[in-house]
């Protein structure tokens, strides 16, 4: 074995380790691939203010989450639970269990950089580096500590699809593409370290429809391989392309989680309904 790949054997095991050690024999092979992240009364506040309330949810492992709600009812806020980007902010405070595996990712001896390694994410706008198109996914996976090499790089960029538009010009500058293109670019440098999950907070809400409709497609393709949780105001959008979907309303709170068909056909609860029809939001 190369030192390069020892060296990537032993940044992957930073979380599995945790996941190996806290498995119990009681859990079988099936329920850990039905779900692969949970919460259970999980709590955001920024200060004293309250952004997420006692939610409690089951995420299922190669399936489109989608989590819609009005401005300001925490979705987002969620999402960056799911990967500890909310450790970056001073005021921020979590309480609650989220899992990933089974293994508690707020545990003291479970590094968030190891975490990110099997949680990518991207944003809302696009935000490729001042770098050549080879660079930026490369950098995705420098970050992680793993090897660039040519084949990494076009894998990922065939992940995102975007190879076969870009492929002879890698030397060109991420910020030379359209934005469909740069966020496609964002998503294969989120891709290319291989994680077992995407989070996605709105992703194609600064594209125009054509590519926002190439994102969509991509996304249909991602879940083959990874789990996708994507944040939308578009409700259209997550009828879509979702398999399951959270609604958030006021407060930080879960209303409903369920099948995305039975959510928006046959929702339990009337706020979700009028939600929904566009009553309010």
């Amino acid at each position: 074995m190369s030192q390069d790949e020892v060296s990537e054997t032993n940044t992957d095991s930073l979380i599995t380790t945790d996941v190996q050690s806290e498995s119990t024999d009681q859990t079988t092979e099936t329920s850990k691939a039905e779900t692969i992240v949970a919460t259970e009364n999980l709590d955001v506040y920024y200060d004293d203010d309250q952004a997420i309330d006692n939610v409690s949810m089951e995420i299922p492992t190669n399936n489109v989450t989608a989590l819609i709600g009005p401005s300001g009812c925490g979705k987002s806020t969620f999402l960056r639970c799911l990967n500890r980007m909310n450790d970056l902010i001073d005021i921020a405070r979590v309480d609650g269990v989220v899992t990933l595996d089974g293994t508690n990712i707020y545990n003291d001896d479970v590094d968030p950089i190891a975490l990110r390694r099997k949680v990518g994410m991207v944003f809302q706008e696009p935000n490729p580096f001042p770098k050549s198109i080879y660079d930026n996914v490369g950098y995705g996976l420098k970050v992680q500590g793993k090897k660039v090499t040519d084949e990494r790089i076009e894998e990922a960029l065939r992940g995102a699809a975007l190879w076969d538009e870009i492929h002879d010009r890698l030397d060109q500058s991420g910020l030379e593409l359209s934005g469909g293109q740069q966020q496609r670019l964002c998503i294969a440098r989120a891709i290319a370290p291989d994680p077992e999950i995407l989070l996605m907070d709105e992703p194609t809400s600064a594209l125009d429809p054509i590519a926002a409709s190439k994102i969509e497609n991509l996304i249909d393709e991602l879940v083959e391989e990874y789990t996708v949780i994507i944040v939308t105001h578009n409700m259209q959008q997550a009828a879509r392309i979702s398999d399951k979907t959270a609604v958030f309303l006021t407060g930080g709170k879960l209303v409903e989680y369920d099948n995305t068909s039975k959510i928006f056909e046959n929702p339990e609860h009337e706020r979700v309904e009028d939600y929904i029809t566009g009553k309010f939001g």
